[in-house]
């Protein structure tokens, strides 16, 4: 799928930003590598679901970011990587985006995994990560034109949700096609966790405030139905005294009687 959008009169995004062109040559780089000789190994660096928690191999969550599986797969991912990152990392700044860009890759691989933790099949390429940019591009400037194949213009958002709802019918769709897509699915869902995380957490402490309130005032109702009973039969010894003597008290009457004046005495 081709893609540019229009900004500002200019074609093919904002000039490359720094942490988006450091990691478009480390990628390039990689994929010389794997070609040479690391594709023998991707049992070690690719992500391996049995692998990666059953045998200890957490690096793999972030190694596989950086494999890909042919010239086309490295292309696109690169393509979208400096055409939508570039103006994210400068809208964001370099720190910033370096984080959300292995948050949402490591959380790609972390889905992955989740759904597919027997597999010994490798997984390879940025493509979580590039979707968590995509969702962020679509967050940050919603309604900028983007462009498929050059000739479709649709705005970001709604180019974000038919990704979205494309891996979601793919995945439920029978037949496997070699694509990891509760990796997509990760990267949109992580991405949307990191961005709305200040929204969320207010959510969460709002509810857990709501949750401890409610139990302070049951605790504080408990006691007050306590004391009101604790009362009713203190007034009702004290009224069984008044009309027939103390020596009419029983036993359990006259600890009751007893344990009163203690408290009242400590308060």
């Amino acid at each position: 799928m081709s893609y540019y959008y229009a900004r500002s009169g200019s074609f093919f995004g904002v000039p490359m930003a720094p942490v988006v062109k450091k990691l478009l040559i480390i990628n390039v780089v990689v994929f010389v590598l794997q070609l040479l000789f690391l594709n023998r190994f991707l049992g070690y660096v690719g992500l391996v679901p049995a692998y990666a928690v059953g045998k200890g191999m957490l690096w793999q969550f972030v190694t596989y970011m950086f494999l890909h599986g042919g010239f086309f797969h490295l292309f696109f991912n690169m393509f979208l990587l400096w055409m939508f990152g570039s103006e994210i990392e400068r809208h964001w700044g370099s720190t910033e985006f370096l984080k959300y860009y292995f948050f949402t890759g490591v959380g790609a691989g972390i889905t992955n995994w989740a759904f597919n933790y027997s597999s010994q099949i490798p997984t390879i390429g940025a493509s979580g990560a590039i979707f968590g940019i995509l969702l962020a591009y679509g967050l940050a400037f919603p309604d900028r034109l983007i462009y498929l194949y050059f000739l479709i213009p649709i705005r970001a958002k709604y180019l974000v949700m038919i990704l979205g709802a494309i891996e979601l019918l793919a995945i439920a769709s029978p037949g496997r096609d070699g694509i990891a897509r509760f990796a997509h699915l990760g990267g949109l869902l992580f991405g949307y966790v990191y961005l709305k995380r200040e929204k969320l957490g207010f959510e969460v402490r709002r509810r857990w405030a709501r949750s401890t309130h409610k139990r302070r005032l049951r605790v504080v109702q408990l006691r007050d139905e306590k004391e009101a009973k604790e009362k009713e039969r203190i007034d009702a010894i004290l009224d069984k005294i008044n009309s027939s003597g103390i020596e009419s008290l029983t036993d359990e009457e006259r600890d009751i009687l007893t344990r009163a004046g203690k408290q009242k005495r400590w308060h």
